[in-house]
Protein backbone atom coordinates (compact mmCIF):
# COMPACT_ATOMS: atom_id res chain seq x y z
CA UNK A 1 0.00 0.00 0.00
CA UNK A 2 1.30 3.25 -1.19
CA UNK A 3 2.09 6.18 1.53
CA UNK A 4 -1.40 7.43 1.00
CA UNK A 5 -4.36 8.59 2.82
CA UNK A 6 -7.55 6.72 3.78
CA UNK A 7 -10.84 8.01 4.28
CA UNK A 8 -11.40 5.75 7.68
CA UNK A 9 -9.07 4.51 9.78
CA UNK A 10 -7.68 1.52 9.60
CA UNK A 11 -9.29 -1.80 10.32
CA UNK A 12 -8.43 -5.23 11.11
CA UNK A 13 -7.67 -7.06 7.51
CA UNK A 14 -6.10 -3.78 5.88
CA UNK A 15 -2.81 -3.48 4.73
CA UNK A 16 -0.68 -1.51 6.32
CA UNK A 17 1.18 1.48 4.90
CA UNK A 18 5.01 1.62 4.70
CA UNK A 19 5.60 4.70 6.74
CA UNK A 20 9.52 6.04 7.32
CA UNK A 21 9.90 8.20 10.30
CA UNK A 22 12.81 10.26 12.02
CA UNK A 23 13.67 7.85 14.80
CA UNK A 24 14.07 9.88 18.42
CA UNK A 25 15.33 6.60 20.74
CA UNK A 26 17.91 6.42 18.57
CA UNK A 27 19.64 7.84 15.20
CA UNK A 28 18.56 7.33 11.57
CA UNK A 29 15.03 6.59 10.19
CA UNK A 30 12.24 3.97 11.70
CA UNK A 31 10.45 2.23 8.56
CA UNK A 32 7.66 0.07 8.79
CA UNK A 33 8.73 -2.05 6.07
CA UNK A 34 11.72 -2.56 8.36
CA UNK A 35 9.19 -4.97 10.39
CA UNK A 36 7.99 -7.24 7.80
CA UNK A 37 8.78 -10.99 8.43
CA UNK A 38 10.67 -10.25 11.18
CA UNK A 39 8.29 -9.03 14.15
CA UNK A 40 4.62 -8.37 14.94
CA UNK A 41 4.46 -4.26 15.33
CA UNK A 42 2.42 -2.63 17.82
CA UNK A 43 2.54 1.65 16.46
CA UNK A 44 1.06 4.14 18.31
CA UNK A 45 0.48 7.06 16.71
CA UNK A 46 -0.26 10.09 19.48
CA UNK A 47 -0.27 14.16 19.29
CA UNK A 48 2.51 15.96 20.52
CA UNK A 49 4.27 15.31 23.72
CA UNK A 50 2.43 19.12 24.85
CA UNK A 51 -0.67 16.53 24.83
CA UNK A 52 -1.02 15.47 28.76
CA UNK A 53 -2.95 12.50 27.69
CA UNK A 54 -0.52 11.55 24.79
CA UNK A 55 1.86 11.73 27.31
CA UNK A 56 0.09 9.02 29.75
CA UNK A 57 -0.33 6.78 25.75
CA UNK A 58 3.37 6.93 25.31
CA UNK A 59 4.68 5.77 29.42
CA UNK A 60 1.36 3.27 29.11
CA UNK A 61 3.01 1.50 26.25
CA UNK A 62 6.86 2.03 27.56
CA UNK A 63 4.92 -0.25 30.61
CA UNK A 64 3.32 -2.76 27.85
CA UNK A 65 6.82 -2.82 25.90
CA UNK A 66 8.72 -6.09 27.78
CA UNK A 67 5.18 -8.29 27.80
CA UNK A 68 5.01 -7.19 24.36
CA UNK A 69 8.53 -8.17 23.30
CA UNK A 70 8.41 -11.19 25.62
CA UNK A 71 5.51 -12.13 22.96
CA UNK A 72 7.58 -11.18 20.17
CA UNK A 73 5.86 -7.67 19.83
CA UNK A 74 7.81 -4.75 19.11
CA UNK A 75 6.69 -1.48 20.13
CA UNK A 76 7.05 1.93 18.02
CA UNK A 77 5.39 5.16 19.21
CA UNK A 78 5.12 8.76 16.93
CA UNK A 79 4.61 11.52 18.39
CA UNK A 80 3.92 14.82 16.41
CA UNK A 81 6.84 16.69 18.15
CA UNK A 82 10.42 17.69 16.80
CA UNK A 83 13.11 15.01 17.36
CA UNK A 84 15.26 17.36 19.40
CA UNK A 85 12.62 18.18 22.15
CA UNK A 86 11.30 14.70 22.38
CA UNK A 87 14.98 13.83 22.89
CA UNK A 88 15.14 16.25 25.69
CA UNK A 89 12.10 15.12 27.08
CA UNK A 90 12.72 11.26 27.38
CA UNK A 91 16.06 12.17 28.67
CA UNK A 92 13.99 13.00 31.60
CA UNK A 93 11.58 10.91 31.46
CA UNK A 94 12.88 7.64 30.10
CA UNK A 95 11.52 4.89 27.77
CA UNK A 96 13.60 1.82 28.28
CA UNK A 97 13.65 0.00 25.25
CA UNK A 98 10.48 1.42 23.48
CA UNK A 99 11.35 2.46 20.03
CA UNK A 100 10.06 6.12 19.34
CA UNK A 101 9.89 8.39 16.20
CA UNK A 102 8.94 11.50 15.21
CA UNK A 103 6.27 12.77 12.51
CA UNK A 104 5.77 16.74 12.47
CA UNK A 105 3.86 16.63 8.97
CA UNK A 106 1.24 13.61 10.62
CA UNK A 107 1.74 11.64 7.26
CA UNK A 108 1.40 8.51 9.35
CA UNK A 109 -1.54 9.12 11.02
CA UNK A 110 -3.28 10.41 7.55
CA UNK A 111 -1.76 7.11 6.32
CA UNK A 112 -3.37 4.80 9.00
CA UNK A 113 -6.91 7.12 8.68
CA UNK A 114 -6.26 9.23 11.61
CA UNK A 115 -8.05 12.41 10.60
CA UNK A 116 -7.60 15.78 12.34
CA UNK A 117 -10.75 17.73 13.41
CA UNK A 118 -12.13 21.41 13.80
CA UNK A 119 -11.08 22.92 16.92
CA UNK A 120 -14.98 24.06 16.89
CA UNK A 121 -15.45 20.33 17.42
CA UNK A 122 -13.47 19.87 19.84
CA UNK A 123 -13.58 23.07 22.01
CA UNK A 124 -17.09 21.96 22.52
CA UNK A 125 -16.33 18.96 25.02
CA UNK A 126 -15.63 19.26 28.09
CA UNK A 127 -13.50 17.01 30.34
CA UNK A 128 -14.72 15.67 33.64
CA UNK A 129 -11.93 13.78 34.81
CA UNK A 130 -12.40 13.52 38.95
CA UNK A 131 -9.37 13.83 41.00
CA UNK A 132 -7.25 15.29 38.35
CA UNK A 133 -9.63 18.31 37.28
CA UNK A 134 -11.00 20.56 40.23
CA UNK A 135 -14.18 20.86 37.38
CA UNK A 136 -15.14 19.96 33.95
CA UNK A 137 -12.93 21.89 31.30
CA UNK A 138 -12.28 22.42 27.77
CA UNK A 139 -9.62 20.65 26.02
CA UNK A 140 -7.56 23.65 25.72
CA UNK A 141 -8.04 24.25 29.62
CA UNK A 142 -7.54 21.29 30.74
CA UNK A 143 -3.79 20.39 28.76
CA UNK A 144 -2.96 23.84 30.80
CA UNK A 145 -4.15 22.82 33.93
CA UNK A 146 -2.50 19.15 33.28
CA UNK A 147 1.21 20.73 31.63
CA UNK A 148 1.59 22.95 34.76
CA UNK A 149 0.33 20.22 37.44
CA UNK A 150 2.59 18.33 35.99
CA UNK A 151 5.42 20.63 35.29
CA UNK A 152 5.60 20.38 31.68
CA UNK A 153 7.32 23.37 29.96
CA UNK A 154 5.33 24.53 26.52
CA UNK A 155 8.47 25.49 24.30
CA UNK A 156 8.50 27.83 21.22
CA UNK A 157 8.55 23.91 19.75
CA UNK A 158 5.39 22.77 21.56
CA UNK A 159 3.51 25.97 20.53
CA UNK A 160 4.03 25.57 16.58
CA UNK A 161 3.07 22.32 16.99
CA UNK A 162 -0.47 23.54 19.25
CA UNK A 163 -0.69 26.01 16.68
CA UNK A 164 -2.98 24.43 14.02
CA UNK A 165 -6.43 25.32 14.12
CA UNK A 166 -7.34 21.69 13.63
CA UNK A 167 -6.97 18.39 16.25
CA UNK A 168 -5.50 15.64 15.51
CA UNK A 169 -7.41 11.84 16.65
CA UNK A 170 -5.00 9.34 17.54
CA UNK A 171 -5.05 5.50 17.68
CA UNK A 172 -2.72 2.62 18.36
CA UNK A 173 -2.92 -0.88 15.54
CA UNK A 174 -1.35 -3.86 15.97
CA UNK A 175 0.27 -5.25 12.58
CA UNK A 176 1.29 -9.16 12.01
CA UNK A 177 4.76 -10.34 10.21
CA UNK A 178 2.94 -10.06 6.94
CA UNK A 179 2.08 -6.24 7.39
CA UNK A 180 -1.71 -6.74 8.10
CA UNK A 181 -3.81 -5.13 10.29
CA UNK A 182 -5.45 -7.72 13.42
CA UNK A 183 -6.31 -5.01 16.43
CA UNK A 184 -6.92 -1.47 15.91
CA UNK A 185 -7.75 1.29 18.60
CA UNK A 186 -8.62 5.03 17.55
CA UNK A 187 -10.01 7.66 19.76
CA UNK A 188 -13.34 8.63 18.31
CA UNK A 189 -15.44 11.84 19.59
CA UNK A 190 -18.16 10.31 21.56
CA UNK A 191 -20.10 10.88 24.47
CA UNK A 192 -18.12 14.18 24.95
CA UNK A 193 -14.88 12.18 25.86
CA UNK A 194 -12.39 12.16 23.35
CA UNK A 195 -9.11 10.48 25.75
CA UNK A 196 -10.01 7.16 26.11
CA UNK A 197 -7.30 4.52 26.42
CA UNK A 198 -7.18 1.08 24.71
CA UNK A 199 -8.17 -1.92 27.07
CA UNK A 200 -5.11 -3.57 28.06
CA UNK A 201 -6.38 -7.22 27.74
CA UNK A 202 -7.43 -6.76 24.88
CA UNK A 203 -4.56 -5.87 23.43
CA UNK A 204 -2.82 -8.54 25.35
CA UNK A 205 -5.43 -11.16 23.93
CA UNK A 206 -4.47 -9.83 20.58
CA UNK A 207 -1.16 -9.71 20.70
CA UNK A 208 -0.95 -13.53 21.75
CA UNK A 209 -2.70 -13.88 18.67
CA UNK A 210 -0.13 -12.73 16.04
CA UNK A 211 2.93 -13.72 17.66
CA UNK A 212 2.14 -17.43 16.83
Amino acid sequence: MPMSNVDRPLQPGDQAPNIVLDAISRDGKIALKDFRGRNPLLIGLFRGLHCPFCRRHVAAMAQLNPVLREKGVECLAVVNTPVERARLYFRYHPIPDLLAASDLARASHRAFGLHEVGMETVMAIRIDLPGELPEPMDVMAMNEFLNKKEGYEITEADQQMMASDKAQLVGQFLIDREGIVRWSFTEVLEGGYTFRAPNPEELMSAASQVAH
